[in-house]
């Protein structure tokens, strides 16, 4: 088996589990490797990845409390941020370790590229220190690059991740490694989002800032920019090249790309004018099935949600139709009729999101998304 090298480490998954009754490391190791199997094709199978170095040691804590079995799960990788995010989504969808039920939730998928970005400009100062000069000024002009990465800001109550936000242009970018990218190559005005949801403080920023929203330049990218224009007041929009992500970037391409923004009508124009008959159709039909939900009336029903770590089913009236353990929402769902609301204690999959649109809910209510935007579902955080 490969081993990881600890260099070629970019994110780690962490999540927490909780099984009904007892079990040991192997059982979630086995649960991993085998609830998994299948799910997202043969090239992001956990047990393969491992074996070619992509996913390094699994790190899996337990703690008995009663006869309920609680812990902590670490997933090193080495693969790019939508890989990883993908391996997180199928995580949360396995609903048994061992012998019993179980719910594992996927807490934070960290970039721990910053932690030694912070170690290398420390160790060159100290390395800089003790040369004679004679190439100093070619390794001064990367430590202020360097530098420049380093003083990356924290924003607001959210921590959002920024640069310099004092100018009248702010640039919206998806996470963390595009800030850092963009702060490297001297573009100081922007701060990230940290994921696909929208942030309250990109909301307040976009009252008073004039925003440009920067994507990837991929589906994902354009899935992101529609619900983030439906929500803030964005300007302009620029996105990566074509199947390019906005943390690989060059300056070049950065700059080139900032300066092919558009604003925000002229997308908003050509996305719907992309549309077939039939898609457009089929919006009118679902909007047709839509039934106004109480407001206040929901906002009470997910305070009984909150804590179940489960799924409720809903209709209409707000009546429970069903409560089923995280991991078996999607496939529940789906055998299921005249449900307009779901409600997640936890984290709403991206297949549970596909289901949902399929079945024709109009809201999906969760502490966090795999995705922020599908054609006819709002989506309400809690």
């Amino acid at each position: 088996m490969a081993k990881i090298s600890p260099v070629s480490i970019k994110y780690m998954i962490h999540a927490t589990f909780e099984a009904i009754g007892p079990v040991e490391k192997p059982d979630v190791i086995g649960a991993l490797f085998g609830q998994t199997e299948g799910l997202l094709g043969n090239e992001l199978e956990i047990r393969e990845l491992q074996k070619e170095g992509k996913i390094g040691r699994i790190e899996v804590e337990t703690e008995r409390d009663g006869s309920k079995t609680k812990g902590k799960i670490q997933i090193p990788t080495a693969l790019d941020k939508s890989e990883t995010s993908l391996i997180a989504a199928a995580i949360e969808t396995i609903d048994r370790i061992g012998p019993t039920e179980a719910t594992i939730t996927i807490e934070k998928i960290e970039d721990v590229r910053g932690n030694k970005r912070d170690y290398i400009l420390e160790r060159a100062k100290k390395l800089l220190e003790g040369m004679d000069g004679r190439n100093s000024k070619e390794i001064s002009e990367n430590l202020k690059k360097d530098s420049r990465a380093s003083k990356i800001q924290e924003y607001g109550s959210e921590k959002l991740p920024s640069g310099d936000l004092s100018d009248k242009e702010i640039i919206v970018v998806e996470g963390r490694a595009d800030v850092v990218n963009l702060l490297e190559n001297r573009v100081n005005n922007v701060i990230g989002m940290n994921g696909t949801k929208l942030p309250q403080g990109i909301i307040e920023l976009s009252k008073e800032k004039e925003i440009t929203l920067f994507v990837d330049g991929d589906r994902g990218g354009k899935l992101i920019a529609k619900n983030v224009i439906d929500n803030a007041n964005i300007v302009f929009i620029a996105f990566a090249p074509d199947g390019k992500e906005v943390e690989e970037l060059s300056g070049k391409e950065i700059l080139a790309a900032l300066r092919r923004k558009i604003p925000v009508k002229e997308f908003s124009f050509s996305s719907s004018s992309e549309k077939t008959f039939s898609e457009k159709t089929e919006k009118k039909e679902m909007k047709s099935m839509r039934v106004e939900i109480d407001n206040d009336k929901l906002m009470e029903k997910l305070e009984q949600v909150n804590g179940t770590k489960k799924t409720y089913l809903f209709n209409k009236n707000l009546d429970v139709i069903k409560k089923v353990p995280n991991g078996q929402a999607s496939r529940t769902l789906e055998n299921s009729y005249d449900i307009k609301v779901v409600a997640v204690d936890g984290k709403a999959t991206s297949s549970l999101t596909k289901s949902a649109q399929k079945m024709g809910v109009q809201i999906i209510a969760a502490k966090n998304f795999a995705d922020s935007y599908a054609e006819g579902i709002e989506f309400v955080s809690f």
